[in-house]
């Protein structure tokens, strides 16, 4: 009920503005946002390859409304990659998009995100890396996939994430687990309708399994999207059933959130890929993660009561 609540709230424009300039605010944000500044998040990111994680990095933004944000946003990831490829971080470092950030809700929308994310895609490959599709609520799902398919004619190591709290994902995992394939499965952080998407969490956890199992048993490369110790065991049995290597697949968490357990798991052989956000527009992103677990929460009110 109260996830339901914070994530109502990270799409309300009020919310955003008395909590952005709540001044309790900022230290609890820096907890999971790798700063506002590319030079910030590549402090970060250099410190995190450096204890031998890998990273995949979003510049904060979605819900882009007009041409010119969406614009913005491209110029923003090209500027990444940029910095990326200057350091030599392409072999750990990746990139993570939101389309609706590259104009996908606009009129005409699929063609101006395929537009504005497809140089980003080609100078990533220039860098040595590559770009996942972040996935959004489920009214975006198809426009994404298609977008997907479209960049992977020229460039097949786009990523694609998937979301297991809704129905059609045990399809979409099939058909996304071919050679080569990179998919990153998570449980989802959007708040969706009872008719497209599982309510219980037993069963999104269920869903979770089912769809991993897919995911190890094809022939692409698996990102085990998840902070739950169990699903890291069950991922890890998996890989042993299918018999793959430590390189045939990766976990991935988020910045903030574990970072013990990502260097246990780093220091025993696997990839471990964090997820490192930064910009300006950190409020959604933030209210979802608060949303996910109720620890975050009590860490937000707990600064709140301490500050106050």
């Amino acid at each position: 009920m109260l996830g339901s609540v914070l994530l109502a709230a990270s799409r309300s424009d009020s919310i955003r503005r008395v909590v952005s300039a709540a001044p309790v605010t900022r230290p609890v944000v820096d907890r999971y946002i790798a700063g506002e500044r590319l030079d910030q998040a590549m402090t970060t990111i250099r410190s995190l390859t450096d204890q031998g994680l890998e990273v995949t990095v979003d510049h904060l933004g979605e819900d882009v409304t007009d041409r010119t944000e969406a614009l913005r946003a491209r110029d923003a990831y090209l500027a990444l990659t940029e910095a990326l490829g200057a350091e030599g971080l392409g072999k750990h470092a990746e990139m993570s998009v939101k389309l609706s950030a590259f104009g996908q809700a606009l009129p005409g929308g699929d063609d101006i995100a395929y537009a504005n994310v497809l140089p980003v895609v080609e100078a990533a490959a220039e860098a040595g890396t590559t770009v996942t599709l972040d996935m959004e609520d489920h009214t975006t799902i198809d426009s994404t996939l298609a977008i997907l398919a479209k960049l992977r004619e020229h460039f097949p190591a786009t990523g694609a994430v998937l979301q297991s709290c809704l129905y059609r994902t045990e399809d979409d995992c099939r058909a996304l687990a071919g050679e080569g394939s990179r998919v990153r499965l998570v449980k989802g952080a959007y708040k969706e309708p009872a008719s497209v998407a599982l309510q219980d969490k037993r069963e999104v956890d269920l869903a979770y399994v089912r769809c991993l199992r897919i995911l190890m048993a094809g022939k692409g490369y698996p990102m085990v999207a998840s902070h739950d110790p169990r699903m890291v065991a069950v991922a890890r049995e998996l890989a042993r059933r299918f018999d793959r290597k430590p390189d045939e697949y990766e976990f991935q968490m988020l910045y903030g959130i574990r970072g013990a357990e990502q260097r246990r798991l780093a220091a025993e052989g696997h990839r471990m890929r964090v997820y490192v956000p930064y910009g300006t527009d950190w409020y959604g992103y933030f209210m979802r993660r608060l949303a996910e677990r109720p620890a975050n929460l009590l860490f937000f009110l707990r600064s709140l009561t301490t500050r106050n």
